[in-house]
This record gives structure tokens, sequence and C-alpha cells, in this order.
């Protein structure tokens, strides 16, 4: 019962950094539950951005949705200095934003493409 909770929790924080970056109109956004093949995380984001000055417009918009809804600032974050690529660490969730080519060149969808895809749609709703 208390794993399905935190399940549920996690995915719902995932939810709202993806809800997050489509607000600042992110591209290509993508949860993969890594629960059974990542120690690190449960769930990873991954979004598009544009231009450097997106990524960090979503990132601070990541990180102020998330203080708002769950009281909860990245334990880590990396990249936000003229970065093509933007690292939130939520704990059990961590949230990638790349510029297209550092996306293309990465491939962490290849990377853990045994993970459980879980697309993003246009709704909010997450669905496997």
């Amino acid at each position: 019962m208390i794993e399905n909770t935190k399940k549920y929790l996690n995915q719902e924080l995932a939810k709202t950094i993806a809800m997050a970056a489509k607000d600042r109109k992110a591209s290509n956004i993508l949860i993969l539950e890594v629960t059974e093949i990542c120690y690190l995380a449960d769930y990873f984001v991954i979004a598009t951005g544009f231009s450097k000055t997106q990524l960090k417009a979503i990132a601070q918009t990541i990180q102020e949705k998330v203080y708002q809804e769950y009281d909860k600032a990245p334990r880590h974050s990396e990249g936000k200095k003229d970065s093509n690529w933007i690292l939130q660490d939520f704990g059990d969730v961590i949230a990638h934003i790349f510029l297209p080519e550092e996306r293309e060149f990465y491939n962490l969808e290849a990377f853990w493409n045994n993970a459980k895809r879980l697309e993003f749609s246009p709704l909010g709703t997450i669905e496997p």
C-alpha cells in the first residue's frame, strides 16, 4: 500500500513537472518510468526547448511549480549557465531539459529503452 502511494505521488510529481514544461512551450515531453531499472529515480521527465533562454525559463517554471505544489526544491541542479542541457533532481523524479541537438546526441530514450514510456498528452494526462 505504501509503495503504491509513493508511486502515485511520484507519478503526480512527474506530471506536474511535465505540465510546467508544457506551460513554457517545451516540445516532445516524455515521462520514463525507470523504477525497475534505475536506482537513481523512479521517473525521468524529458523535454526539449529551442533556445538557451527557453531552457532556463522551463527550468525556472518547473522549480516554481514544484515548490508551490509540493514545497520541494531540487536537491541538485546542473547546467543552468549557458548550457544545452539542464538537469533538475527532485529525488525520485529527475527533469532533463535539452536543446534538440543535445537531446538527439545523448538520446536518453534509447539509453533507457527498457523503461516504461508514458507519453504526456496536451491535456496533461499521461498514458502508457
